[in-house]
């Protein structure tokens, strides 16, 4: 019987969020409802370039708002592969769905050990709660 892997959504304490492909090497990420909600209306987003390469924390883009502007950072190290260029005519989209069609950009990610410090679901909700 083959063994079949879960890959679930994890996130950091910045309210963004990350979610392995099957492939177990790519990622897509984006910020949690919780940071959309904060952030209120989406007017502007900077996606990150296609091919560059981030470390860990690395700012990769910015989501700027009628209240404020927050950059993003990533929560492994890799190199974007795709952005959501959606996001460039209908930057709403983020308010909309932040943690499925308002997902910012995938990453190929380069040490999946990375993964294992970011905070499952049940712990993020806490976390957001304090």
């Amino acid at each position: 019987m083959l063994g079949l892997i879960v890959y679930v959504k994890k996130y950091t304490e910045d309210h963004e969020w990350i979610e392995m492909d099957t492939d177990g090497v790519t990622g897509t990420m984006g910020i949690t409802e919780y940071a959309a909600k904060a952030l209120g209306d989406v007017v502007y987003v900077e996606l990150p370039e296609i091919d560059l390469e981030v470390s860990k924390g690395d700012v990769i883009g910015a989501v700027e708002s009628v209240k404020s502007a927050s950059d993003i950072l990533t929560p492994v190290s890799g190199k974007i592969i795709e952005h959501n260029s959606v996001l460039e005519e209908k930057p709403a989209t983020i308010n909309k769905g932040p943690e499925t069609d308002g997902w910012l950009a995938k990453i190929e990610i380069t040490d999946a050990k990375e993964l294992e410090g970011l905070m499952s679901k049940e712990d993020y909700d806490s976390f957001e709660k304090e």
